[in-house]
């Protein structure tokens, strides 16, 4: 019996980073659909996020089935009621995917980022990439040492967000689409990083029991 509940726990974890493998894949999909005008990939991410969806469902149906029938204590509560938090962070991060995506479907044939930025998108998706495989590893591997590279990047997205920013504030040589479309974009990958950072928080409480704010300064992702 405990080795099926140890069984069971473990295949929570194998869930999460299920879940973060498959956007991660979005994630570079919607990029190259944004940069490239990939309107059939666009699709595809945006098809795919419902599946995205789907296991998160399943993923918190499972925890707390474990919760009502075996009313779990210390390390294996917390990794529960942390798994039902990083399932929605990455549902989350699936949706700001298909947000990216749909983006590139609406703008297609053109493209949605000017030419002297594309350099910077690609260069936050990069980052936020990298911060979703670590962050996936630091859940499979409970390495909190990884947890402050994923800040790192983060911290990069948040100053290309700005430095995008300012260059379209000025408004100089942009349509008003262009704007719109960018202050998006830009949000949308920030926010993707905001999330990475979460789910490293979230495997700190799993692994120390400590607050949560003594990981990193506070990161709201209740938005998005």
């Amino acid at each position: 019996m405990r080795e099926a509940y140890q069984s069971d726990l473990r295949h929570i974890v194998d869930d999460l980073v299920d879940m973060a493998d498959l956007v991660g894949t979005a994630l570079e999909n919607a990029t190259r659909s944004l940069l490239e005008g990939d309107l059939g990939l666009a699709e595809r991410v945006i098809a795919a996020d419902p599946h995205i969806d789907e296991r998160q469902v399943e993923l918190d149906s499972k925890a707390v089935e474990l919760l009502a029938r075996q009313a779990p204590v210390a390390t294996d509560l917390r990794l529960l009621v942390a798994a039902l938090r990083m399932s929605s962070s990455l549902e989350r991060m699936g949706d700001l995917c298909a947000h990216v995506a749909l983006v590139a479907r609406r703008t297609h044939p053109g493209l949605a980022v000017p030419e002297q930025h594309r350099e910077q998108i690609a260069r936050m998706s990069s980052l936020a990439g990298a911060a979703l495989a670590e962050a996936s590893q630091v859940i499979a591997e409970r390495d909190l040492a990884l947890a402050a590279r994923v800040e790192e990047e983060d911290d990069e997205i948040d100053e290309l967000m700005l430095e995008i920013s300012r260059e379209i504030s000025r408004g100089e040589g942009y349509s008003n689409g262009q704007i719109v479309d960018l202050t998006l974009l830009i949000r949308f990958y920030e926010r993707i990083g905001d999330h990475a950072v979460s789910l490293v928080r979230r495997v700190g409480f799993l692994v120390t029991g400590d607050s949560l704010d003594t990981l990193h300064e506070s990161v709201d992702v209740s938005e998005f």
